[in-house]
């Protein structure tokens, strides 16, 4: 089975759109969302629409927590934050109950899908968590496979029992080792800060036992004529070059 697996849309439909594109020419049998469906960009109403006429399970990001918690936004940085005020002022009726009733995370195909960390963080963010600290947390949940995001960044981080290593995840497929177990970050559809500016997805093979990252390009001139337009922090637009 091939599941697409993505992250960090961050309503941004010319993005969003390839991306589902370029998952239906790879022959995706399914796909998972890790969040951050909203904040950032212009279009949330759309990408949710977007979401839920293609049934994508997905799980609450961040940014759908400050819609759901409004105390949260008090931990927000400034950018973020204004992106945020001005994303729940253009959400409709219909879409803030699918922002608000989002699970922390899901299990599906015997793997866990977070956003944040697991076991169910939409906040953490990988980076923050030690090697020592890594280990713990593997002993939290029963999952082979965790897929997170949170971070825009493509990574890995394996566990064979005993010692974490953590690597950047490129372009192209990686073998897994079926005797080790593995945190997996997707990446951001939306908002990359990678230092690369395609959107990017993963396509996990589990008959293979294989990650793939996906690279696809997108018109990156509309999206960010759109987040002027829409009155949101310019380097939302800048970000994407």
């Amino acid at each position: 089975m091939r599941i697409a697996v993505i992250s960090d849309i961050h309503s941004n439909m010319d993005a969003f759109t390839r991306v589902l594109e370029d998952a239906d020419r790879s022959f995706a049998d399914a796909m998972v969302c890790l969040g951050d469906v909203i904040g950032y960009g212009p279009e949330p109403n759309e990408a949710i629409s977007l979401i839920r006429e293609r049934n994508i399970p997905t799980v609450m990001g961040n940014h759908e927590l400050g819609v759901a918690e409004c105390g949260y936004m008090e931990h927000l940085n400034p950018i973020a934050c204004r992106s945020l005020q001005v994303t729940i002022e253009m959400l409709s009726e219909k879409s803030l109950p699918f922002v608000t009733g989002l699970d922390h995370f899901l299990v599906l195909y015997d793997s866990r899908f977070v956003h944040g960390f697991p076991p169910d963080s939409p906040t953490t963010y990988m980076f923050e968590i030690s090697n020592v600290k890594m280990k713990n947390i593997f002993g939290q949940y029963r999952e082979r496979l965790c897929f997170t995001g949170h971070t825009h960044n493509p990574e890995m981080v394996e566990f064979d029992g005993n010692f974490v290593v953590r690597t950047l995840l490129k372009r192209g497929v990686t073998k897994l080792d079926k005797d080790k177990r593995y945190i997996i970050n997707a990446g951001s559809v939306g908002q990359p800060r990678d230092g690369d500016n395609h959107a990017k997805y993963l396509i996990w093979d589990t008959s293979e036992d294989t990650i793939e990252v996906k690279y696809v390009s997108y018109d990156i001139e509309s999206a960010a004529n759109k987040i002027i337009k829409a009155g949101l922090p310019s380097i939302n637009a800048t970000r994407l070059m």
